[in-house]
């Protein structure tokens, strides 16, 4: 690229032969609407995975792809960090979880967000793929065959939003689009800002990082005051055994995350209450949720 790009995106993974692949095409050009391969950059970070990823079909979904490899380490808040000072726009995304498909309309609505408010917090809410949260699924005998089943019952890769169709709010965003919600796996903001917030916690160290992300989208929030949600867009998560997401809902990693957050930061966590402007647009297949969204927020106020 010959002009410095509009948007960096930093993608972690570690161990995602699966399904980092359909998360990568969800960040091509060919996917993403409204926008041109010299606007962005997505910068893959490698996380120790046993089988490193492969630097040439990183670079395969396009020339604003690269991919940066890290050692090993129970949390990737470190390998991020790192990343960030190898970005090259002035918007930064962070997606710490290479498992998550991208709806199509993100990174067009967040620049136009950027272009609209100066100097935001952009979020997206999180869905799981299958019937319900995937903790709860998996003992339903929901898995990786079963997933892969599923997403060809929809034409995904021609239009994104059909991802609305197969899929289940995240626990982190079960409240909809009109409550608050606890974390976001799609979250953007200018250099100062991650310069301001010194990016994500390194002292979070249980597996998967813990609540390092919830910590992170919290100070944001918190910090920043403007915050932008996304409405009509998402990110999905594949089922692949991870070290949050994919447990039973009762789990000894959720108490280690729970003790490991109120040893960092001396209470418990809790959702940001930082009220929301909404940016984007409606596509007909994420209207249920728009419907389930405006009831949880209407038996709140009632």
């Amino acid at each position: 690229m010959n002009n410095k790009p509009r948007i960096s995106i930093i993608l972690a993974a570690r161990n995602m032969e699966r399904e980092l692949p359909r998360t990568l095409h969800t960040l091509t050009p060919a996917y993403q609407s409204g926008i041109e391969e010299s606007d962005y950059e997505v910068i893959v970070v490698d996380c120790g995975s046993t089988v490193p990823i492969d630097r040439e079909a990183v670079r395969g979904y396009g020339m604003n792809f690269q991919l940066l490899r890290f050692e090993d380490s129970p949390s990737p808040a470190r390998a991020i960090n790192q990343a960030f000072q190898r970005c090259s726009a002035e918007i930064i995304m962070v997606c710490i979880d290479g498992a998550r498909m991208l709806s199509p309309g993100i990174l067009r609505f967040t620049l136009e967000a950027f272009r609209a408010r100066g100097n935001p917090i952009v979020a997206t809410l999180a869905w799981h793929l299958g019937p319900k949260v995937q903790m709860v699924s998996l003992l339903e005998g929901y898995d990786q065959a079963a997933e892969d089943l599923l997403l060809g019952t929809v034409d995904w890769r021609r239009n994104g939003y059909e991802l609305f169709r197969i899929s289940a709010l995240a626990g982190s965003s079960s409240q909809g689009w009109f409550m608050p919600i606890g974390e976001s796996n799609c979250i953007a903001m200018r250099r100062e800002w991650y310069h301001r917030l010194g990016g994500l916690d390194e002292r979070f160290q249980t597996p998967g990082g813990g609540f390092v992300n919830l910590d992170f989208y919290k100070r944001a929030c918190e910090e920043n005051g403007d915050l932008v949600i996304l409405l009509g867009e998402g990110t999905f998560h594949q089922f692949h055994g991870g070290a949050a997401t994919n447990k039973p809902l009762v789990h000894p990693h959720r108490e280690l995350f729970g003790q490991e957050y109120r040893d960092l930061k001396g209470c418990d966590f809790f959702c940001p209450l930082t009220p929301s402007t909404y940016i984007g647009a409606m596509p007909p297949q994420a209207l249920p949720f728009v419907a389930a969204s405006t009831s949880m927020a209407m038996s709140v106020q009632a």
